[in-house]
């Protein structure tokens, strides 16, 4: 699929300047920091050295102290407190930690998991006669509930208070919870609005932390927990959600929880020969936040995709390697199981885009089949926008409702759109880029035509072709290894700090391209014009390229610098993100 490559705005040159001088860098990397807002010495300190003692003060969110309040009032009273979460890994994060805190202060303390397939996303009327039955009076729901208005109704009917941690966009209406916590609200002035569930959750425990007078450094070993469910949940890696990534990254590779190292160990991170008492276990490299993404969420969401995700919690609250390696053998085992259900039903959702030609030309993706596997909806979606770039919706049918998984491509905000034909919908939630949604089968067929209206409204044409956002232009004689030590530190990279991407122009290879792998082109690079050594690189997936670099023509590449290890050796390479001819162009 062809993409565009669009060039981010330039620092201006005076900021660019002086910045490089007062850290001693060079203007490649000072133009990088001017991209990202810092144009300051103290900004690129705040930006390189994140320091714990500069997150907010829990107690600025709306309705923390009433939260607070309430806890000490249950455990006061030998009340029992059930922690409640999604079953995604930002929602089993977010358990494990409060879970985890509160039960090691007060033991009158359970936790709850709705099921995926009998109970749906977020509070349950199941999950709240469960809380009746077993005489819990007081719930905390995390990752979920801003918009139970209903459910919550029912809650208070039964005399069950809830306190709300959630981070999703709020309805018109707020639930009548005991506590809403959400920096989401239109009423709360917590600064920083793009905290994940477990860091609304890790808010919650900052704060009664405070309330106890107790030292925050008890807190700092939930930290691993909080940084998997900002990879996973894709939110922004910047300001609170920035300094809470950074020390969780420290702490998983340094000393991670046995859930958390269980699973390095299957993924083939981290090697479990190493083991023994006194010799923690090793990695093979620096986690990065990309592995947490790709690596540790999918296994962690792996159990309440095809069973149940309180496996994920007990994962996460193991306090033994040993106990933590069995239940991480039997969430692999499902991750496997989901990888084949996502494949084969990715498959068949691409085949009937192929035989519907208008379907093929259409603006949208609304695919409904009722076989289809509830628990990986979501990722084929994510899946299909890879292949046919525009917003998806994938449905199949759950519990008498069609159910659906939402995604979308980028500065398309989805959830609006989806919004705009609430009328025909049960439930739906999410974010911008990905949301959830139920139906009644017989608005099926309006909800697609209205939502193909609205989407065809107001998509611009330039948001379905796949942009590829370049910070600069790098030659490769610029990259040293002072650059890339500094370079590294601009990490966590995500959302709203993503990785550099650089422009390289008229390079050639040197001779020795070759395909490898499932169609990945490998090459040493070198300019046609400008003297620089070969440098290494591969292109995934992009074998197509090969009888282009092979001919000796020049081409245009954009890329990441990154470290590729071999045999314990380590060396830069590019990793290439796409190939033009030199003579496309660049918007």
């Amino acid at each position: 699929m062809q993409k565009r490559w669009v060039i981010k705005q330039q620092g201006k040159a005076e900021q660019v300047e002086e910045l490089a001088g007062v850290l001693n860098i060079n203007k490649n990397l000072a133009n990088l920091l001017v991209q990202r807002g810092i144009t300051t010495y103290q900004q690129a300190k705040v930006f390189f050295r994140p320091e714990l003692g500069k997150l907010h003060d829990p107690f600025l969110m709306k309705d923390m102290s009433t939260a607070i309040e309430r806890i000490n009032k249950a455990i006061a009273s030998n009340e029992q407190i059930l922690v409640y979460g999604d079953y995604d890994v930002d929602g089993t994060t977010a358990v494990a930690l409060v879970y985890t805190y509160l039960k090691k202060l007060y033991p009158q303390v359970g936790f709850y998991i709705p099921d995926r397939y009998s109970e749906g996303y977020g509070i349950s009327y199941q999950g709240i006669d469960y809380a009746s039955k077993q005489g819990y009076s007081l719930v905390i729901a995390l990752d979920c509930g801003i918009k139970a208005v209903d459910k919550i109704r029912y809650a208070n009917e039964h005399n069950i208070d809830f306190i709300i941690c959630d981070h999703h966009r709020p309805g018109q209406e707020l639930p009548d919870a005991y506590a809403v916590l959400d920096p989401k609200r239109h009423d709360c002035s917590y600064p920083y609005k793009e905290l994940s569930g477990c860091g609304v959750g890790f808010k919650l425990v900052q704060a009664y932390q405070q309330k106890l007078n107790k030292p925050f450094d008890e807190l700092k070993k939930y930290l691993d927990l909080v940084v998997v469910s900002i990879a996973a949940d894709i939110v922004p890696v910047t300001g609170e959600n920035r300094i809470l990534a950074y020390y969780g990254l420290k702490l998983i590779n340094h000393n991670p929880r046995p859930g958390i190292e269980a699973i390095l160990q299957f993924s083939g991170i981290r090697k479990k020969k190493d083991q023994s008492p006194k010799k923690p276990t090793s990695f093979t490299r620096e986690i990065t936040v990309s592995d947490l993404v790709f690596l540790v969420g999918p296994r962690i969401n792996a159990a309440g995709r095809i069973e149940s995700a309180n496996n994920s919690v007990e994962l996460l609250v193991a306090d033994k390697l040993s106990e933590a390696e069995k239940i991480a053998d039997q969430i692999n085992n499902l991750n496997t199981e989901r990888r084949n259900l996502d494949a084969q039903t990715t498959q068949e959702a691409l085949e009937m885009i192929a035989k519907d030609e208008k379907l093929k030309s259409s603006k949208t993706t609304v695919l409904y089949n009722p076989g289809w596997h509830k628990g990986v909806i979501g990722i084929v979606a994510s899946r299909l926008t890879e292949v046919y770039y525009r917003p998806t919706i994938v449905l199949t049918k759950s519990n008498g409702l069609i159910t659906g998984s939402a995604r979308s491509v980028k500065d398309f905000d989805i959830y609006d759109a989806i919004d705009s034909c609430s009328h025909l919908l049960e439930h739906f939630g999410g974010h911008k880029y990905a949301a959830g949604l139920s139906l009644k089968p017989e608005n099926l067929d309006a909800f697609k035509n209205s939502f193909d209206k609205i989407v065809n409204e107001t998509i611009e044409d330039n948001m379905l072709v796949p942009e590829i956002e370049i910070d600069a232009a790098l030659n490769l004689s610029d990259i040293n290894a002072k650059f890339n030590r500094i370079l590294k530190q601009f990490a966590p990279f995500g959302p709203g700090n993503m990785a550099p991407v650089f422009l390289a122009k008229e390079l050639i290879d040197t001779g020795h391209a070759r395909i490898v792998g499932n169609n990945h082109l490998k090459m040493n690079v070198i300019h046609q014009k400008i003297s620089s050594l070969p440098f290494p690189a591969i292109a995934f997936q992009q074998g197509t390229h090969f009888e282009q670099i092979s001919n000796s023509n020049s081409f245009n590449i954009c890329y990441h610098l990154e470290e590729n290890t071999w045999n314990g050796v380590v060396s830069l390479q590019l990793n290439v993100k796409d190939i033009q001819s030199e003579t496309s162009g660049l918007d």
